[in-house]
């Protein structure tokens, strides 16, 4: 009977962390496309940016050990890009957020979205939005975003994420973490 158990138990940790490798591999892949499509080149290499603990209990959004990313091309910095979670009604959703070298954001990507509704916060309509934010801007829902008829919690949830991405970046910035 104990076999049995710890067997089982095998089973569901190794089924547990395939799941998880292949995940990250598929929004590694996810990101990599993105910043080819983006910066229209093949020719670039990510560098995993860290931020201290300390800094990292200063702001609104969380710099995880590799979730924020310099992006740099033979010819310079083409730019960074943040990877990010957010909450949805019952699960949560990942993004993208791209910048250019001056952290103005230039794209915004929902990677993967894991709710029955409220996945339209990932077409490219309602996304181009925050094109153009910087850290200077202040993102509000109602106000500076559109609202989606039966995505309001994801609406409200993606802008908060992002005005706390920009406010967060803004504080990295003046304390020269970044």
């Amino acid at each position: 009977m104990k076999i049995n158990t710890y067997i089982t138990v095998l089973i569901v940790v190794a089924f547990t962390l395939t799941s998880f490798t292949d995940h990250s591999k598929k929004i590694e892949k996810k990101i990599a496309k993105e910043i080819t499509a983006h910066f229209e080149t093949e020719e670039f290499s990510t560098a995993v940016i860290k931020i201290s603990e300390t800094d990292n209990n200063t702001v609104k959004s969380e710099f995880l050990k590799d979730n924020l990313l310099k992006i740099s091309s033979p010819n310079g910095i083409l730019g960074y890009a943040y990877i990010g979670n957010a909450p949805s009604k019952t699960a949560t959703f990942d993004y993208l957020v791209i910048f250019d070298p001056d952290f103005v954001i230039v794209k915004s990507k929902v990677l993967i979205y894991r709710e029955e509704y409220g996945g339209e916060i990932g077409s490219k309509r309602w996304l181009k939005q925050f094109i153009g934010k910087s850290m200077q801007d202040e993102v509000r829902f109602p106000g500076d975003i559109d609202a989606i008829s039966g995505a309001t919690i994801s609406v409200r949830s993606m802008t908060n994420a992002i005005d706390n991405l920009l406010k967060s970046i803004k504080i990295l910035r003046s304390n020269k973490s970044i």
